[in-house]
This record gives structure tokens, sequence and C-alpha cells, in this order.
């Protein structure tokens, strides 16, 4: 789930994610509910498969129609950590990992490995 403002990054960082390999569930709206102690995420009908790339136009993509939630990203925070703590997102009762923004290209490709493989306890 990537959150942030109005104009933050969230679809240009979805559009890398997929570009990675990625699935789009929503872009701009998505509805959250708690099922068996974890948020699942589901697109409303009107924009199931689409997704706005600004100054490009609205783009159609592959997309799933529902979600288990693994991961948060916030693009309002700002990581100054090279370390950081772990961070919680919570919504519904139900607890995410949460990652804040980094400004660094290796951004994208480290929420990959994120989904893919986790952190290490080391």
């Amino acid at each position: 789930m990537i959150m942030g403002t109005s104009g933050s990054g969230k679809s240009t960082l979805g559009l890398i994610l997929m570009g990675l390999g990625c699935t789009l569930i929503a872009d701009d709206r998505v509805h959250l509910s708690a099922e068996a102690g974890a948020i699942v995420a589901t697109c409303p009908p009107t924009i199931e498969g689409l997704i706005e790339a600004r100054g490009v136009g609205v783009l159609n993509a592959q997309h799933a129609t529902a979600v288990k939630m693994v991961l948060a990203v916030d693009l309002d925070q700002l990581e100054t950590e090279r370390l950081p703590q772990r961070h919680l997102f919570t919504h519904l009762g139900c607890e995410l990992p949460l990652i804040y923004r980094i400004d660094a290209p290796h951004f994208a490709p480290a929420i990959l490995q994120i989904l893919r493989a986790g952190w290490s306890d080391r």
C-alpha cells in the first residue's frame, strides 16, 4: 500500500513497481477491510485496471481485484536513518510493516526485495 498526499509520487512509484513485476490493485482509491487479522485491499469497479501517469494520461494495467496487504509505504515521511528502526502502520486493528520514502534510486528495488524476501534479522 502506497500512501501520500496528492502529487507525492504514489502513481509514479506504482508504475515503477509494476515495471518490476508487481501487480496493480487500485490507483487513487482503494477499499480496505479487515479479514482474519489482515488488511485486504479491493479496487472500486469504476477505476479497475486503470492507473494515471502524470503528463501521459490514464493507462490500462494488469490488475488483481483483491489482495492481502503485506507492506505500507508512506511517501510523506522521509527516512533519515541509514539503518532505521522498524515502523508499523495500524489500520482496522491490523498492523503492517511500514517504510518511509528515501530519495535514492534503490527505493523501488528495495521495496520489491522486501516483498520477495523480507528483512534480515542481523
